[in-house]
């Protein structure tokens, strides 16, 4: 896949060759720096692409660089519109793309330092995989969760992602190709980059948001959606051993969209398949991200415009 042609960098549209930080910042030494991951869908009909949930995600980001007491805050106006501008710099059409806005501390100095404040957005294609259908393997980590009152997982820091990069690489060289998390009461949290969900007698359920996940935007679309299905989902504890008898699971989150989840400690998780719940939940997922469907258009922001001129003309 070709790299992308230009990002945005603390004040300007730059070459992708260009994007570099330097070694010195806190950024760089200790993770000093928070982010938003969001996507963009093609509708091939509107030839247009949305931005999904944009606002939320930008509310999300202000909240982030307010907790780690930024010197300077980017608004949501500012970056949405330095957003817009990367992805039409690159002409992106024809493909989703994955979306990573991170606000950084590039001065050097000590943990104490506040800033100065950096900006970049980065866009790049995001085809969607095959595992969307066949699904994923996932360990139960021996990494914890971490709780909140040591790194908080309601702040999407760069930092607390090393994390999930320890669960996410033992699972691999253990052959599997994610992990779930449990928490410091031994109860389920989540993936390392994701929420989860398992199904039980057609009942969907996932931790609630006090067991140290992530207030994740795409788990709040995901719990509108299953009720508008009928099928609303229940918040609570979720106990280790309550995965191995559910019917079905899945993972939600941008990277991940609704990504069922087959295997559990080399147990299949029900059939072993994509579940009833989790394939009907995709269909009303993708259809509403995509705008194929003409609910929640209050959640798309179109990046090109085209839907509207042609409705216009």
């Amino acid at each position: 896949m070709a790299e992308p042609r230009y990002l945005f960098l603390d004040d300007s549209i730059v070459p992708w060759s260009e994007g570099t930080v330097h070694v010195s910042s806190a950024a760089f030494k200790f993770g000093s720096s928070v982010f938003e991951g969001l996507r963009g869908y093609w509708n091939d009909s509107d030839q247009d692409m949305y931005l999904f949930r944009m606002d939320e995600h930008m509310d999300r980001l202000t909240f982030s660089q307010r907790f780690m007491r930024f010197d300077e805050i980017y608004t949501p106006e500012f970056v949405t519109e330095k957003t817009l501008e990367v992805i039409r710099a690159n002409g992106f059409k024809g493909e989703n793309v994955h979306i990573m806005t991170t606000a950084y501390l590039k001065g050097g100095g000590g943990q104490g330092v506040t800033g100065p404040v950096g900006l970049a957005i980065t866009a790049q294609e995001r085809p969607r995989t095959a595992k969307i259908t066949s699904g994923v393997s996932a360990q139960v980590s021996s990494w914890m969760r971490i709780p909140d009152n040591a790194m908080p997982m309601r702040v999407k820091c760069n930092a607390n992602y090393h994390n999930g990069r320890l669960a996410t690489v033992q699972a691999n060289a253990d052959g599997y190709d994610t992990a779930i998390f449990l928490n410091s009461r031994g109860k389920v949290s989540e993936g390392p980059g994701m929420c989860f969900f398992i199904v039980r007698d057609g009942q969907p359920i996932t931790p609630s948001t006090s067991n140290d996940i992530l207030e994740s935007i795409t788990r709040t679309t995901v719990l509108q959606l299953l009720a508008e299905m009928g099928t609303p989902a229940i918040e609570r504890d979720v106990d280790r051993s309550e995965i191995m008898a559910a019917d079905e699971a899945f993972f939600c989150g941008t990277a991940w969209e609704v990504t069922p989840v087959t295997m559990i400690d080399r147990m299949p998780v029900g059939t072993g398949a994509l579940g009833t719940v989790t394939k009907r939940l995709q269909e009303s997922y993708f259809d509403v991200c995509s705008g194929l469907s003409g609910s929640h258009a209050e959640w798309r922001m179109p990046v090109y415009g085209n839907a509207a001129a042609k409705a216009a003309e």
